[in-house]
């Protein structure tokens, strides 16, 4: 197989049909040698059904169904996993990300790079808010991480059969997607584009869940926090040392009481508040041990439609 299309799927059943058009026209423009496997991430609309019908039109799309949402980060593992292609690329569903660019990536690969980053330089239609946040969460990922990520990247990426080989290798529950092919190294390139809006649906983060994203992918991909509150904890104690040592020879050289109770109050509570912030960080690494230990499926495949055991073959 010469390149596998990974598409990850929730309740996208309006643009199943539209981005499989825009994708026929590009990928046979490279190769007819091709499959697009869709994963359904337990959608409750008719999302699977939109892909069958699309088999019986092509054999070469495939589908595979989780018995219900695990999420995007599974979904990409899930995908990659089953996917047989020599170049493997990821893209999301909602016709964001223009599959016209997958031509562009492909020859990349060609000249020998091994992760072609699409990367975004606009946006449209995105609030000021949504563009100042995401900007601001791969910075603050890049500082985070031991692990010089990518700016202005998403899921959408073409990956060598060695890069996919090596992330199947990794079987960590707390999955940052986005680091873990960076981690992985090889030859790295980018292809600049500009995101297109939506094309049909809601999107299916809001800023809640996109907070919940960000804070997942620091904690599972860094453990810079924990060095954060260990300065933050040490900085505090040799201020509250200085500062004793000076309310000491206060009280020596004017003979009079310390006045003060509030901002002593205030200073005890803004300590326990960090002690607190430290606790939270540290529960929250304990929680993902936790995880990690009980050694549960990644996901649980309800259905596959296209996929076979001579394809596993193929995939190693």
């Amino acid at each position: 197989m010469e390149i596998s299309i990974v598409i990850p799927v929730f309740n996208e059943e309006t643009n199943i049909r539209p981005l499989y058009n825009r994708l026929l026209e590009t990928i046979e423009k490279i190769t007819l040698d091709y499959e697009i496997i869709y994963v359904d991430d337990g959608s409750s609309d008719t999302t699977s059904e939109e892909v069958k019908l699309l088999r019986l039109e092509n054999k070469r799309v495939k589908l595979i169904s989780f018995s219900r949402n695990f999420g995007h980060e599974m979904a990409n593992s899930v995908g990659f996993r089953k996917a047989s292609g020599k170049a493997v690329v990821i893209i999301d569903g909602d016709l964001q990300d223009p599959p016209e660019l997958i031509k562009d990536m492909y020859n990349k690969y060609k000249e020998g790079f091994d992760i072609v980053y699409a990367k975004r330089i606009s946006r449209k239609k995105e609030s000021f808010l949504k563009k100042i946040t995401s900007k601001l969460f791969y910075r603050v990922m890049r500082f985070m991480s031991y692990v010089e990520l990518p700016l202005d990247t998403g899921d959408f990426r073409l990956l060598s059969r060695r890069v996919v080989i090596e992330i199947n290798k990794l079987n960590e529950h707390n999955r940052f997607f986005r680091g873990i092919t960076h981690w992985v190294g090889f030859k790295i390139t980018y292809v600049e584009f500009n995101r297109d809006e939506r094309y049909s649906g809601v999107t299916k983060y809001n800023y809640f869940k996109l907070m919940k994203l960000a804070i997942d992918a620091i904690l599972s991909f860094s453990y810079k926090p924990l060095k954060i509150f260990s300065f933050i904890g040490f900085s505090m104690a040799g201020f509250s040392f200085v500062f004793m040592l000076y309310w000491i020879a206060y009280k020596l050289i004017t003979n009079n009481p310390i006045d003060g109770w509030t901002s002593l109050v205030t200073i005890l509570l803004f300590c326990f508040g960090i002690m607190m912030m430290q606790i939270s960080v540290l529960g929250e690494y304990i929680a993902r041990i936790y995880e990690e230990v009980r050694r549960r499926p990644l996901y649980i495949i309800a259905d596959e439609e296209g996929l076979s055991d001579e394809d596993d073959k193929e995939r190693t």
